[in-house]
């Protein structure tokens, strides 16, 4: 069953760590089966509070997905994305067939 990770951006802090991050996190993607759907497009609110962005990848299973994030290579660029800004990430099941 598909899983997709969700990364909900709701307010940089700063920018420099983000630069970093954008730098490392692509680096815990290599060799793995990962389709990113979207990455920070327009966005349009239509309930609930604003944020900033969103990002959202699509992998074959939640175990991938969950590996993907444990990563030891995710987890080096998360501690920058955690000190450049502020997120809501969750892993959710997709509907296959």
């Amino acid at each position: 069953m598909s899983a997709y990770v969700v990364m909900m951006r709701e307010r940089t802090t700063d920018q420099a760590e983000m630069a970093t991050y954008a730098s490392l996190a692509p680096l815990a993607r290599e060799g793995r089966a990962v389709t990113p759907l979207v990455k920070y497009g327009a966005l349009t609110i239509l309930e609930g509070p604003a944020f900033e962005g969103c990002l959202i990848h699509q992998f074959a299973s939640v175990e991938e997905a969950e590996a993907w994030y444990h990563s030891p290579q995710y987890q080096q660029a998360m501690q920058h994305r955690h000190r450049g800004a502020q997120y809501r990430v969750f892993i959710v099941e997709g509907i296959d067939g």
